[in-house]
């Protein structure tokens, strides 16, 4: 038997009816032209006729997979957003036709700078997402598992701060980010485990805070007394642990931006770091729709590099890799490694006193 087209009270789309090769059928062709509908049923019946020859393998779409992927578990509001970016080049086509060279023109479509994104925007926006589903189809049968060689990313030298350095970025920044820097040295937590932290994960007599990493592990965090006295010295015991100084930030915290992107303190972070002599350059640009000149600083250390900091000063103190991977919350041996003998010895002490181990 194959489909037929039919209207439904009340729906201006026409509906597919039927059944092919022992399959039933009941669906919107998503269109009130006759033409465009009967093109969209002589479609379906090829794939429920070739999926029934040849398996489900054959037919099933990247959307298709994505849509499954989204239900069979709660997926966090980052990586459905990568996935909506990967549906218009990727949605339409087979699984099994998505091969090493259709990824490679992928990047010209699907990111903002194409062709040309930097290695590791190419890994983030496209490879990662797209094995995720891959391998959730491949699971189920729906197609091999992905094969896919992706850019080399180059090497970058790990960037850490001396403690004479921290307290120079500490002395020179706004009063508001203050606490959140020492927060973030003092911890190793990302700038998006802090800026998410709520009071009611704070244990300030216990000394210890619950932060929540991007994958939903829950990671408890402990306080070295420098930064359980900062925290002593807020003002609120409620909502959101680190605030921006404007008014209409006060009582929400920053800026929620799904862990997609950052820049909650970007300009303060600039000031600081240009003011405690860090290095960095002058960028001069005309911005669009002006002629006068705009001059910033940008800054070569990021607020993640005092996540590397943290690392580096741990090691310095404790010499045990094992208990770095554990408090840092790193998934991988390779990752901590990096972190290892970068600080001397000759600056434990200092590290202590900084960290407010001794006074």
């Amino acid at each position: 038997m194959s489909l037929k087209i039919t209207a439904r009270k009340g729906y201006q789309s026409l509906y597919v009816r039927g059944t092919v090769c022992g399959k039933s059928i009941f669906e919107s062709t998503g269109t009130a032209d006759p033409k465009q509908a009967e093109a969209y049923k002589a479609k379906r019946e090829n794939e429920l006729w070739t999926a029934s020859v040849f398996g489900s393998r054959a037919v099933v779409t990247f959307s298709s997979a994505v849509e499954a992927y989204v239900q069979a578990e709660e997926r966090s509001e980052a990586t459905k957003a990568y996935l909506v970016r990967l549906l218009p080049y990727f949605g339409k086509m087979r699984l099994a036709s998505i091969t090493q060279e259709v990824v490679d023109r992928s990047y010209q479509y699907v990111l903002t700078k194409g062709a040309s994104a930097s290695p590791a925007t190419k890994v983030r926006g496209v490879l990662t997402p797209l094995r995720a589903v891959l391998e959730f189809a491949a699971v189920r049968q729906w197609c091999d598992r992905p094969a896919f060689k992706g850019p080399s990313i180059p090497k970058t030298r790990s960037t850490f701060l001396r403690p004479d350095e921290a307290t120079r970025l500490i002395e020179s920044a706004s009063k508001h980010i203050r606490p959140l820097l020492i927060f973030l040295l003092g911890t190793g937590c990302r700038m998006s485990e802090a800026i998410d932290l709520d009071w009611r994960d704070v244990d300030l007599r216990g000394a210890r805070v619950v932060v929540w990493q991007k994958q939903g592990n829950e990671r408890h965090v402990d306080l070295p007394p420098r930064v359980v006295n900062i925290l002593q010295a807020l003002p609120d015991r409620d909502g959101p642990v680190f605030r921006p100084r404007y008014r209409r930030g006060i009582g929400r915290g920053y800026a929620d931006k799904a862990r997609m992107s950052g820049g909650q303190i970007k300009s303060a972070w600039s000031v600081a770091c240009r003011k405690a002599g860090l290095p960095g350059r002058q960028r001069v640009w005309i911005p669009k729709g002006q002629d006068k000149e705009k001059v910033a600083f940008v800054p070569d250390v990021t607020p993640h590099d005092l996540r590397h900091t943290w690392a580096s000063w741990h090691y310095c103190l404790h010499r045990d890799i094992i208990a770095l991977k554990d408090d840092g919350g790193w998934s991988t041996m390779s990752i901590v490694a990096r972190y290892a003998k970068k600080m001397p010895d000759s600056y434990r002490d200092e590290i202590r006193v900084w960290l407010g181990w001794d006074q």
